[in-house]
């Protein structure tokens, strides 16, 4: 049964190609032709008993939310053209940009490929991006990401800089080791006015981190877990999750986030997806749905929260993700779900009203709501500077906690109607913005789409 048509590229040779979702028994395919290298199709979405339809799930109007300052001409189109480019129909909730390409773990999964032997960019060059970015999206959220971006020593330097430029929320995406290893350094990073640490977690016990990051480490992530706490950073724990391997502890992690204090502001999943560095064929990947996610998670949690507790996105592509916020109990439990986290807001399966989303306020509510939540809950942030913002900060982040995860897309999973909608945008070198999965997208033969391409020191 035909659900829907869209366009994506041939993960053979990147080009442009038409695409369609069919639904077979349970499951909705993404299927493509490219008259070059044949057809190819890959699970996107199941809808099982108790799961939403591909079909429930997407329902809704959108109005398009363009670039104010696009940076690039529409040349070749979607997805080509990226910068963004006039046609590009979400605002950016989160830029990230990647301050190093050097690591201290050689993950056998790894989006960016880290461990390569490019130079660090400047702090003058990291200033042109943040200035870059600020011109297109204002106060936006910020994540400084790599690479591992504690391997730099000036790194406090460079977030006082983005908190100076006036950005809303100043995150770092880490694997946590140094916080976790070295006394004092998550009070550095606070000082230097640091709110968010985006802290990769992937299990509760060190044969995930053996076989996702090659190393045990888990006490070092507890440790830093710790630090953040004492230092008054909040935290978002990052699980990267892979049929086999641990997708059998999500109700452990769920359990486990909740013990480790008010600071652990949310949980969120990240299906893995093929690009960068990953130990496996792109067409035989372990994927992972996020309805399968939803409903893993309501079983694992003996019930404490259900699939009929998820929200699609309101900023977003509704395929992209979804989300839902809790009251946190005194027992260490969650309470029923008391809104929509992060970037939703969209239908649930409750049975909400579809409903006309305006892109440029689901960006905007977005932004606020990721600000004030998953920041550090000592202190104010003065960047949260109208009503709405205000309002959020006051409404008891601390006694709240978020459960959301997100789809990215690989080459053979990639949807351009999705990618128009990304409101995550990696901050080139160049200063141009890229939607995420488009800047770490790679075909059969690992040829990236926009990443510059590693020298040296690449490992596979």
């Amino acid at each position: 049964m035909l659900l829907a048509q869209t366009q994506s590229l041939c993960p053979v040779c990147l080009r442009l190609v038409d695409a369609a979702y069919h639904l077979e028994g349970d499951t909705a395919f993404l299927r493509k032709t490219c008259p070059e290298h044949g057809t190819f199709q890959v699970p996107a979405w199941k809808q099982g008993e108790g799961m939403p339809s591909f079909t429930a799930w997407r329902q809704g109007t959108r109005i398009p939310a363009y670039p104010a300052h696009p940076a690039t001409d529409i040349r070749h189109g979607c997805p080509f053209d990226c910068g963004l480019c006039p046609e590009h129909v979400q605002h950016t909730c989160t830029g990230l940009i990647e301050v190093t390409m050097r690591c201290s773990l050689g993950c056998p999964i790894c989006y960016a490929r880290s461990s390569c032997s490019a130079a660090d960019p400047s702090p003058d060059d990291i200033a042109r991006q943040m200035d870059a970015l600020f011109h297109a999206s204002g106060s936006c959220n910020v994540q400084l990401s790599g690479g591992e971006p504690t391997e730099r020593d000036d790194l406090p330097a460079i977030v006082a800089m983005a908190k100076k430029k006036g950005f809303a929320l100043v995150q770092v995406n880490t694997n946590g080791l140094r916080l976790g290893r070295e006394e004092g350094y998550a009070q550095t990073l606070r000082d230097a006015g640091l709110d968010s640490v985006y802290l990769q977690f992937d299990g509760v016990d060190d044969s995930v981190y053996r076989t996702l990051r090659g190393r045990d480490c888990l006490a070092l992530k507890q440790a830093a877990i710790e630090a953040c706490g004492k230092a008054g950073l909040g935290v978002v724990l990052v699980c990267t999750l892979v049929r086999g391997v641990n997708d059998a502890q999500v109700g452990a992690l769920l359990s486990h986030a909740l013990k480790l204090g008010g600071h652990v502001r949310g949980l969120h999943f990240q299906p893995v997806s093929s690009f960068g560095r990953f130990p496996w064929d792109m067409d035989e990947a372990p994927r992972i749905t996020l309805p399968e996610l939803m409903a893993n998670l309501e079983i694992q949690s003996g019930g404490m929260v259900r699939t009929a507790h998820f929200h699609a996105p309101s900023c977003e592509h509704p395929l992209c993700s979804f989300s839902a916020v809790y009251a946190r109990l005194d027992d260490g439990t969650l309470g029923e779900p008391v809104g929509a986290a992060c970037c939703s807001g969209g239908t649930s399966l409750a049975g909400e009203s579809p409903r006309v989303v305006d892109n440029a306020e689901g960006s905007r509510v977005s932004r606020a709501f990721t600000a004030a939540h998953w920041a550090s809950p000592k202190g104010g942030n003065a960047a949260l500077n109208d009503a709405f913002s205000r309002f959020i900060a006051r409404s008891g982040a601390d006694r709240r906690f978020t459960l959301s995860a997100m789809a990215f897309q690989d080459a053979l999973s990639l949807d351009v109607e999705r990618v128009r909608g990304c409101c995550i945008h990696v901050v080139a070198p160049d200063g141009r913005m890229i939607p995420f999965c488009l800047y770490n997208l790679t075909s059969f033969d690992n040829h990236p789409l926009y990443r510059p391409v590693p020298t040296t020191g690449e490992t596979r």
